[in-house]
C-alpha cells in the first residue's frame, strides 16, 4: 500500500509556531515519525510539505495515479481553497483530513472545511497522533 501525506502552508514552521497550539515537534521530527509509523504499518509513505497552493494541487493530481490513500493537512487552505477541494473531489481512493489542533474549537473561520464532505475521515486536535490514526485507518481500509 502506498500513502501520500500532503502538508500545507506554514507547517514547515512547526516547533516555532505557537507550540501551545501545534505542539513542540518540528516539521522534520513529524516527517520522521510518519515514515516510522508507515514502516510499522507496512505502508510505503511519502511525506511532502509546501507553502505554494499550486504545488499542493499538483501533488494531489500526481497522487491520483500512484496512491492507495492520501492524508491531507491543507492547513489554512482548508478553510477557503476551492482549487484544493476540486482536486480532492477527483479521488476514488480514501482521503483523510488531519489537523494538529482542534480547529472545531478555535476561531470561527477555522471551523469550516471546504473538503470535509469529501473525505473518508476527518481527524482534528490529536496532534501528531492524528496522523498515525489516519495511517491506521487507511491500512485498515486496504486490509478490509
Amino acid at each position: 500500500m502506498r500513502v501520500e501525506v500532503l502538508n500545507g502552508v506554514n507547517l514547515d514552521q512547526l516547533g516555532r509556531r505557537d507550540p501551545a497550539t501545534y505542539g513542540p515537534l518540528t516539521y522534520r521530527e513529524l516527517e520522521s515519525q510518519l515514515y516510522s509509523w508507515g514502516k510499522e504499518l507496512g505502508i510505503a509513505v511519502r511525506v511532502r510539505q509546501t507553502n505554494h497552493e499550486g504545488a499542493y494541487v499538483d501533488w494531489l493530481h500526481e497522487a491520483l495515479d500512484v496512491a492507495d490513500g492520501v492524508v491531507v493537512n491543507p492547513a489554512a487552505w482548508t478553510h477557503y481553497s476551492w482549487a484544493i477541494r476540486d482536486a480532492v473531489e477527483l479521488f476514488t481512493s480514501p482521503v483523510v483530513e488531519v489537523h494538529l489542533s482542534n480547529v472545531d474549537e478555535r476561531e470561527e473561520w477555522r471551523r469550516f472545511s471546504v473538503i470535509s464532505d469529501l473525505v473518508a475521515k476527518r481527524i482534528a486536535g490529536k496532534g501528531p497522533d492524528g496522523y498515525r490514526e489516519a495511517l491506521e485507518f487507511l491500512a485498515g481500509k486496504a486490509n478490509a
